[in-house]
């Protein structure tokens, strides 16, 4: 291999291993996902999904970018149904540091320790987005998707943090059988 080709691989594998979205999916095993090709949402689910309208749009948006590149079209008459709904919970971290004037236990001393304790403390919202596609003749659930991550109040990253959590999850449909 060469090096430049070597230093773009470990590139690409510390980049992907730093995602903030961690995502899940189950599907039913007996179902052959060929035939899908169209959509349209299921519109009774999503008026109940309890975030902002502007939030929904975002999701739904990027739902449709994603569904889109994978050659899927919206119809009036679908064969898949999408509902999403979320679920969220307040994280909050608090980190101690006990600092002393340098003396203790073990070797040697330590001039440049200053003495106290110091406490932070933060807070961050986990989020879970999850997409359910459903058959939508037979009305059945037949995979679901879950996105888990840090979300954001700031506005002009939301965009971006809705597409990452959409795109991370729909990358996993259709599911590749074992």
């Amino acid at each position: 291999m060469k090096p430049i080709s070597l230093f773009a691989l470990v590139l690409v594998v510390f980049f992907s291993s730093c995602s903030s979205v961690r995502v899940y999916s189950d599907y039913d095993k007996n179902v052959d996902f060929t035939p899908y090709k169209t959509y349209a949402y299921y519109k009774p689910g999503i008026d109940k999904v309890e975030i902002s309208d502007l939030d929904k749009k975002r999701i739904l948006r990027a739902i449709d970018q994603q569904m889109t590149a994978k050659g899927f079209t919206k119809s009036e008459t679908p064969d898949l149904l999408i509902n999403i709904f979320t679920k969220s919970r307040e994280e909050v971290n608090v980190n101690q540091f006990n600092a002393s004037w340098g003396y203790g236990w073990g070797w040697g001393w330590n001039p440049w320790m200053m003495g106290g304790n110091q406490t932070t403390v933060s807070t961050s919202t986990e989020g879970t987005l999850f997409i359910d596609l459903i058959d939508a003749k037979k009305k059945e659930m037949i995979w679901q998707g879950e996105g888990i991550g840090t979300l954001t109040k700031n506005t002009d990253k939301k965009d971006e943090v809705v597409a990452e959590f959409v795109g991370k999850i729909l990358a996993q449909y259709p599911p590749v059988k074992k």
